[in-house]
């Protein structure tokens, strides 16, 4: 079957579906493969549950008609997000960058949402198959797209920006994660920058933080908008305080790192004519989730939970904000390894270790096989259960808390033993 007539089955509904465990009634199926499984199998499943079609690429799996046989599942599913992406015709904003990809996508569509029907990346589906589904999930009534995109290796970015075609772009920063896949800091700027690459090249347009030396060279023969040097930074104690025109905006986002990241969304929304008034309410009314940024109140304790992921650059600018925190409650740290280091995690976990100690943070506890190997006095656990067998020995009442670590230590999970 042809790509248009699998696109005109699909604008029947606009639904679309990899998974028949969440199935919806009338989507399309796609049967992807994975390392530990084949999707083939689940075609007449997915039928079974309420899909209208099944798309597999392996002929014995074609078994009823509304079955539909194609050479690689994974490409027509590209494919066709390329093909809708064409048709929708609405301005997309593509972002990526090493931190605060997710929380600057969740304000900017929170900012434009004050204005238009927007549609934006749902949690991190940001790869090679989380950017098609993105895309396929907006129908003919979106107004604006915002497309976040993630990379662990070279050219990831480039193969993504082909197939969402953004008009408008972002990078958030340049910083030490994937190092395994990008090899240093300078591969990371080289594979991040594939999006200034593309927008260049197609002559979109690019917003760009005049305060990154790399982002201004990089865009300098680009056509940028720059993030408005009009928006003042108050304070971050503990949440991001600023004045734009005039206007003072309170956030609930903790962290000076998180300005910038406000500050490209109140940009974004004056670009797109959103009032400074609707600009301010949406600012306000967001509430960050997933474990990103969260202040919580746990007992007699305050915990800044950033748990959601962590490199050498995110898990610097958490503990440069802890430590300029104003408290009189003792200040407690709890992090958990960084992962996709490569040759360097050795190094960057000495180094972040080093940092607790010159802050003299009261107490800091240091989880993870590669924590577990640094030298300090900080006390070191391996595994996670090894640091929840002790947890109550520390006495840990009355005290601010920063637990940061990468996705895979999910040390959210320490909330249940405070």
């Amino acid at each position: 079957m042809k790509l248009e007539d699998i696109y005109e089955l699909y604008t029947k509904h606009y639904l679309v579906d990899t998974d028949t465990r969440n199935i919806r009634k009338n989507t399309i199926f796609f049967a992807l493969k994975g390392g530990n499984f084949n999707g083939n199998a689940f075609a007449e499943e997915a039928l079974n549950k309420g899909a209208l079609y099944s798309v597999v690429d392996e002929k014995e799996y074609q078994t009823k008609p509304n079955i539909i046989l194609v050479d690689n599942v994974l490409e027509t599913l590209q494919k066709l997000a390329n093909f809708h992406r064409k048709k929708l015709a609405i301005p997309i904003i593509g972002l990526t960058g090493s931190n605060g990809k997710t929380t600057t996508k969740e304000l900017i569509n929170v900012v434009l949402k004050e204005k238009f029907n927007t549609y934006a990346t749902k949690g991190n589906l940001n790869n090679h198959i989380g950017v098609p589904l993105t895309l396929l999930s907006m129908n003919p009534n979106t107004e604006i797209g915002i497309v976040e995109m993630g990379a662990n290796h070279h050219k990831e970015i480039a193969f993504l920006s082909e197939i969402s075609e953004p008009d408008y772009g972002y990078i958030t920063n340049f910083g030490k994660a994937h190092l395994e896949g990008f090899g240093s800091v300078e591969g990371v700027i080289e594979a991040k920058s594939e999006l200034y690459d593309f927008l260049i090249k197609s002559e979109g347009e690019i917003f760009v933080n005049t305060n990154d030396p790399i982002q201004v060279s990089k865009t300098k023969n680009a056509d940028t908008i720059p993030i408005s040097v009009s928006i003042e930074y108050i304070d971050s104690n503990p949440y991001v305080k600023l004045n734009y025109k005039g206007v003072e905006i309170q956030s609930n986002l903790t962290g000076r790192y998180n300005y910038n990241n406000i500050a490209c969304a109140i940009t974004i929304g004056k670009y797109f004519n959103v009032s400074v008034e609707s600009i301010k309410k949406a600012i306000e009314s967001y509430i960050p989730s997933n474990n990103r940024s969260q202040v919580l109140k746990k007992g007699t304790n305050e915990i800044i939970l950033d748990a959601y992921n962590a490199n050498p650059t995110s898990m610097k600018a958490a503990l440069e904000n802890f430590y300029e925190l104003s408290s009189e409650k003792r200040k407690v740290v709890i992090l958990g390894d960084m992962f996709e280091l490569g040759k360097d995690s050795a190094y960057e976990h000495q180094t972040i270790s080093d940092m607790t100690e010159d802050f003299k943070f009261d107490s800091i506890y240091l989880i993870g096989e590669n924590f577990s190997m640094t030298n300090g006095n900080q006390l070191k656990f391996k595994e996670f259960n090894d640091f929840i067998n002790e947890l109550s020995s520390f006495n840990l009442k009355d005290v601010n808390i920063l637990i940061k670590g990468s996705r895979g230590m999910a040390l959210e999970r320490i909330l249940d033993h405070l």
